[in-house]
């Protein structure tokens, strides 16, 4: 069993899963958003792939720890998803919200995409589905850091 993780935008939903052992997070992709049905199905592929028991869903919160308009898109979305495990017999599937503040911005800061060499190389689609990606690694990773200092 592995976790799935999430960076849900507009255009893109950024996606990293873990390690068998939940020590790592590994970003594998991005989805092109194209509707929700399809999007959700799309992360139910990736579930049975690699045998997901948990999806992390980055939870864009205002700095000040507000809702904002997107965080209300991704709560829709979330309550789609957690729908379609269930209409597909996936029940055991949980599916979790986490704080993604900041992570966009340590992606960035990550690749360095802001002036560097490594950025130079991509244009802006490229760029952004490395930050995605990224960001997605970071939302898991910063999960299984904190359920790691629950234990």
């Amino acid at each position: 069993m592995r976790y799935l993780g999430l960076d849900i935008g507009d255009r893109t939903i950024g996606v990293a899963v873990s390690d068998p052992l939940f020590i790592s997070a590994q970003g594998v992709g991005t989805i092109e958003r194209v509707g929700n049905r399809k999007d959700t199905t799309k992360i139910i592929d990736l579930v049975k792939e690699y045998e997901v028991g948990l999806i992390v869903c980055g939870l864009p919160l205002m700095l000040s720890g507000e809702d904002s308009p997107q965080t209300e898109k991704v709560r829709e979305f979330v309550t789609l998803l957690e729908n379609k495990l269930r209409s597909m017999g996936l029940n055991q599937v949980r599916v979790v919200l986490h704080d993604e503040r900041y992570t966009t911005k340590m992606a960035e800061d990550v690749l360095m995409l802001k002036g560097s060499s490594r950025g130079r190389g991509m244009d802006r689609k490229q760029r952004k589905e490395h930050v995605d990606r990224l960001a997605a690694q970071l939302i898991l990773q910063s999960y299984m850091d904190l359920q790691s200092n629950l234990l």
